[in-house]
């Protein structure tokens, strides 16, 4: 065994500890629209002419892009004239509002309120329960009471999920071949972007968004068209009011929300309401089953405490709570992105 003179500890440390500040820099680019900047230009420009269209001071701005060069954000070019800055592949693809794969929304929504949830992680580690009321003065025994608080963060967070949809949606949807499930729904849709990707990756199915009327209302105002005829809304509490008779239901980013009780309530209602030979799609972030990772999910399943009832799982735990509502063909395909599947069949 190595001594510690052979570990970088000082190098770790520094990088652990810089991360919020590193997450910060790519959130406030973000928002004062440097990226955006950058791409309508069609060419480089230098701090000056960003500060001035921005209106932005120059040496903070000067900071801000040299950080967003440092974290490959950015591309600099020295020329005569001074420093002229672009977009890099990454932050034209990722960053940009214009982008269909822009991460834009999520980043909003993380660095306006997924941030001041943070700040209170002590809080939550020692109570074990989440910090809305702290972090925004409100109290609620729904978590989505707190998180709709306002059409504005409803919008911010349901844009946000779109958003990550965007990146993600294809990948657990052709995790297992869904082309026999012609009557889908989608519990918890939000925004329509999964359902979106379902409709376009299996074009004889049609997906019903089943969700809070609010969210139904915003989600048709400002996401999903009236052209689009395979998708249509469910106006609903899923815990409270009935499942209607369908071949599959999708539950993305839903049981990770809830504790174990809770989860086992949900399944049975679908269960029930399931056509014999149907199923149950499940779209949540794997960990793996001795919870030594991966890191970005132990760092989801943190912010479930901090901002929900629930956490993050294991494939065996999951197919546990299938098990105990009734279903028992369950498959489990790890996509080697941010999003796994698991299909329950009935």
């Amino acid at each position: 065994m190595g001594s510690t003179e052979d570990l970088d500890y000082p190098q770790i440390i520094v990088q652990y500890s810089s991360g919020f500040l590193i997450s910060k820099v790519m959130f406030t680019a973000c928002e004062l629209g440097v990226f955006d900047l950058l791409l309508e230009s069609g060419e480089p420009l230098s701090s000056d002419a960003i500060a001035a269209c921005l209106g932005t001071s120059t040496t903070g701005m000067e900071r801000l892009l040299d950080a967003c060069v440092g974290l490959k954000l950015l591309a600099v070019e020295m020329t005569q004239e001074g420093a002229l800055y672009r977009n890099t592949e990454i932050s034209n693809i990722y960053l940009t509002k214009s982008s269909p794969k822009s991460q834009y929304h999520i980043m909003m929504y993380y660095s306006s309120t997924v941030y001041l949830c943070w700040q209170h992680l002590t809080d939550a580690v020692r109570e074990g329960r989440r910090q809305y009321e702290r972090a925004f003065g409100i109290s609620s025994k729904d978590p989505f009471g707190a998180m709709y608080r306002s059409e504005e963060e409803m919008l911010k967070f349901m844009a946000g999920q779109n958003s990550v949809w965007s990146i993600c949606g294809r990948d657990v949807l052709a995790a297992f071949d869904l082309s026999p499930f012609t009557q889908i729904y989608d519990l918890g849709g939000g925004g329509g972007a999964l359902a979106r990707e379902c409709v376009s990756l299996y074009p004889n199915s049609t997906v019903t968004i089943y969700d809070l009327p609010k969210v139904v209302q915003m989600a048709k105002e400002q996401f999903i068209s009236p052209e689009e005829h395979q998708i249509t809304f469910h106006e609903g509490d899923f815990f409270n009011d009935s499942i209607p008779e369908a071949e599959l239901y999708i539950l993305s980013k839903i049981l990770h929300d809830w504790d174990d009780e809770k989860c086992e309530q949900l399944l049975k209602k679908v269960y029930k309401a399931c056509k014999p030979g149907g199923g149950v799609l499940l779209v949540e972030s794997l960990l793996n089953e001795d919870k030594s990772g991966p890191l970005e999910t132990q760092l989801y399943s943190m912010n479930m405490l901090v901002q929900t009832e629930g956490k993050e799982r294991t494939a065996a735990e999951y197919s546990k709570l299938l098990e105990a509502a009734g279903f028992r063909v369950i498959q489990v395909k790890r996509t080697g992105k941010l999003y796994d599947a698991v299909l329950g069949r009935k």
